[in-house]
């Protein structure tokens, strides 16, 4: 902002130039939801049709400046400045909260649900550093000040270490039902059954530290091993029945069934991904 005011200040042909560059560099996000169409046209047409629609994009947002050059009169149409346009700013927020809230929503659907909690704790840690920088600007010049915004730098890079999707790790999962269970047993396949919810927060950590990594994926395809996942977020009555036959009154739950065994391994709440492997590989 103090650059783009430093360089649209003056009355010359620069300054008005530089104010219409300003201007588009601004408006650029806010109106590429309705751009889109027109630009990926123009990218796939050849040079002179696609020069004339990026012409006609400028000259239709320099046009209120052009109205005004040639006609200065019409700026006593334009609205007052005044308390109303902090009023606008602050109505208009809400629909960048709506776009922010469709966005996390698309990422949940390609991602999962652990994508999402990462990037939740990323918004509060973030917010976090903000207000540490507040706090720093609002304070006096001096060595407690510039610590004060030193440690702004944390919270603000943790979030966004924890904003980058994590690469898939390559174990797929079936759907736990006790009759995929009771199939595979009779084949005589190995299988490891975990039994999760997306409100457990044990879980959550286990399948992003244990059950995420390259070489757990590996040793599953290599010994013919099928991951069956229940999920009792919604407290399923199969899963529950599991639970009960194992005593346990909650997930998380991980069993292991050998090849050719109907009795599992029931392994640990806390888990590694050396355990894991240790559990199936019988090492």
């Amino acid at each position: 902002q103090n650059i783009g005011s430093g360089l649209g200040k003056g009355d010359g042909i620069t300054a008005s130039f530089l104010t219409g560059v300003l201007a588009a560099v601004v408006a650029a996000p806010c109106t590429a939801p309705f751009m889109a169409g027109a630009v990926g046209a123009a990218i796939s047409q050849p040079p002179a049709i696609a020069l004339s629609i990026f012409g006609a994009l400028g000259l239709g947002m320099a046009a209120p400046y052009l109205a005004l050059a040639f006609s200065p009169a019409l700026i006593r149409l334009m609205p007052k400045p005044g308390t109303w346009m902090v009023r606008l700013k602050q109505v208009l927020a809400f629909p960048m909260f709506g776009s922010a809230a469709w966005l996390l929503w698309v990422l949940v659907i390609q991602a999962g649900p652990n994508v999402l909690a990462m990037v939740l704790a990323a918004f509060i840690l973030a917010a976090f550093g903000l207000w540490l920088w507040g706090l720093a600007q609002r304070g006096e010049a001096g060595l407690k000040t510039r610590i004060l915004a030193g440690l702004t730098a944390v919270p603000v890079l943790a979030a966004v270490a924890m904003a980058k999707p994590s690469a898939p790790s390559g174990l797929l999962s079936e759907a736990y039902t006790p009759a995929r269970l009771e199939e595979l047993l009779k084949e005589g396949k190995p299988v490891f059954v975990n039994l999760t919810a997306a409100w457990c927060v044990t879980c959550l950590v286990n399948e992003e530290v244990a059950l995420s990594g390259k070489d757990l994926a590996d040793t599953f395809k290599k010994g013919g091993i099928t991951y069956l996942k229940g999920d009792w977020t919604n407290r399923d009555p199969d899963i529950t029945k599991l639970l009960e036959q194992h005593g346990r009154a909650g997930v998380p739950l991980y069993l292991f069934y050998a090849s050719g065994k109907s009795e599992p391994v029931v392994l640990p709440q806390l888990l590694t991904e050396g355990i894991v492997i240790a559990a199936v590989t019988g090492s």
